[in-house]
């Protein structure tokens, strides 16, 4: 699926949350979203994953207006992590993962066999598996974020959004769960705060500050020791990994000259 950001803009309460972000996320590609906290970065992902309607613009799948389809045809394609996604209600590990092929299923029709095999299949890449039974409410954080992938990934979309998806996890399953996504070869579009991160898993990176775009383009052309100055308003120095030639940032502790 190609997704479109067609001049998006959120106004709320007489505030610009976006102003006019114009951004293209390709079939297969990995595109990522960063910026400091509150410069729209959540609110371009809540417009297309339809918790929010935007004021201006639109979003496009294919070509096709988002908000043209039907509910159930845009939870088939689309499916979203976000940061909102704590519950009350304490089903199992194996049950809030099932509840992704919800859209695919009539009414309370069964999971058959390939529905079962398709949850199976998440809750093992996101090390989950042996978790099935336990209820969400007695999961670690880090846990329950895997979970809640797990269930996004058995949705089978072919757009996946999401905020932060890194949040909570340790190292191992941070990676893990990138390495994840590039594997499926769906269409991404993820927020990240980690730069590093984002240089490693993300094709294309846009920058946002204030609500609009500041540029976009390869992680390489993007993280400069520049732009991370102007933007975020820290010191670093940008080096190429050694072993995959993406750009890493090493951030100084102590301001320089200048630096606020």
């Amino acid at each position: 699926m190609r997704l479109r950001l067609d001049a998006l803009g959120v106004e709320v309460g007489g505030t610009a949350l976006l102003r006019a972000l114009s951004l293209t996320v390709g079939v297969g590609e990995i595109v990522g979203l960063v910026g400091p906290n509150g410069s729209g970065k959540s609110t371009a992902l809540r417009c297309v994953y339809r918790a929010l309607a935007p004021t201006s613009g639109a979003v496009l799948l294919d070509g096709r207006a988002l908000d043209s389809l039907p509910r159930r045809e845009g939870a088939r394609r689309v499916a979203a992590l976000t940061q909102e996604n704590g519950s009350e209600l304490d089903f199992t590990v194996e049950e809030i993962v099932a509840l992704g092929r919800a859209p695919h299923l009539r009414g309370n029709q069964a999971l058959g066999e390939r529905e079962r095999e398709l949850c199976r299949r998440a809750m093992a890449d996101l090390d989950v598996l042996h978790l099935a039974g336990r209820g969400v409410l007695t999961l670690s954080g880090g846990e329950r974020q895997r979970v809640l992938a797990a269930r996004a990934l058995v949705q089978e979309p072919d757009l996946l959004v999401l905020d932060e998806p890194t949040n909570h996890l340790d190292i191992r399953h941070q990676i893990d769960l990138l390495r994840l996504l590039r594997r499926t070869g769906t269409t991404v579009l993820i927020v990240l705060h980690d730069l590093n991160l984002a240089a490693a898993v993300c094709d294309r990176i846009g920058v946002l500050a204030a609500g609009e775009l500041v540029t976009a383009g390869a992680p390489r052309e993007v993280l400069t020791p520049e732009l991370v100055r102007s933007v975020f308003g820290v010191t670093a120095t940008v080096v190429p990994h050694p072993m995959t030639g993406a750009p890493q940032l090493l951030y100084a502790l102590e301001p320089s000259e200048g630096t606020p």
